[in-house]
């Protein structure tokens, strides 16, 4: 018999908003949208799902359980994947985009008609995945030990999302303006969770600058976000092996020693 993996003891479904939206999703649909409710960036496609109002089945997985269908869709056994006509699809942003692409129909659209302002959006999409994100996993595993240690990570963090706000546009709400696009779809799920590190880790969204928190509360007030996020004690106890750093996902284990994921 295996040996459990020792970030598997995730409570088994969604609660909340989020479990009403769950319910309203179990008609299965030419898109199945296979996801764990505590995870940041399966909670991306979730949420690009319901902006766009493309009709989907939502199954539960939870992906340390390495059930054999969910593994013969995605080998590496992360979450989230989806099929699309039998067709097997993974990593976050690249099935967000595809949805852009299989359903030109369906609106609002997350990326902007406009060929330049697109590949704008494409960029600070990457750039806001490949430094905001891994500086908030690095401060949620940051434990208390080594005070100086905690306090670069946080500035890390702030440092990060003040470069992405100098870019954003000045009077929002969403990075690019009016439209909630890429970008806001790869940062919503973690400003969602940044209570975790204001309870454990010091952390403060005025720190980053004005536009930063008026930034962060129209992602987390958005309805598509909120309708897609359990309730905040089931999200906290979620994240108790991160802030112990002991947490063994592959998110964590590249983070941790500074690698890309």
């Amino acid at each position: 018999m295996s040996t459990p993996h020792p970030d598997a003891g995730h409570l088994p479904e969604a609660t909340g908003l989020a479990l009403k939206t769950v319910q309203a999703h179990v008609e299965p649909q030419e898109v199945t949208l296979y996801a764990a409710w505590w995870c940041p960036y399966a909670q991306r496609v979730w949420i690009t799902l319901e902006e766009r109002g493309i009709p989907y089945q939502y199954k539960e997985v939870n992906p340390y359980e390495r059930e054999p269908h969910f593994m013969a869709i995605n080998p590496r056994g992360l979450v989230p994947a989806a099929e699309y006509k039998g067709q097997a699809l993974t990593e976050s942003l690249a099935i967000v985009e595809f949805l852009e692409d299989a359903y030109p129909s369906h609106a609002p659209h997350v990326l902007p008609a406009d060929p330049v302002a697109r590949a704008r959006a494409r960029v600070w999409t990457d750039i806001a995945n490949k430094t905001v994100v891994p500086a908030w996993f690095r401060l949620v595993m940051a434990t208390g030990d080594d005070a100086a240690a905690q306090a670069a990570r946080r500035e890390e963090l702030y440092a990060g999302v003040r470069a992405l706000m100098a870019e954003a546009a000045v009077d929002g709400p969403y990075f690019l303006g009016e439209q909630f696009s890429t970008v806001d779809v790869a940062l919503a799920p973690f400003v969602a969770r940044d209570f975790v590190l204001a309870a454990h880790r010091g952390y403060e969204r005025a720190e980053a600058g004005e536009r930063w928190v008026r930034y962060a509360r129209a992602l987390e007030e958005r309805k598509s976000v909120r309708e897609t996020f359990s309730d905040k004690d089931r999200v906290m106890k979620s994240y108790a092996r991160y802030l112990s750093n002991e947490a063994q996902s592959e998110a964590a284990k590249a983070f941790r020693v500074g690698k890309a994921f």
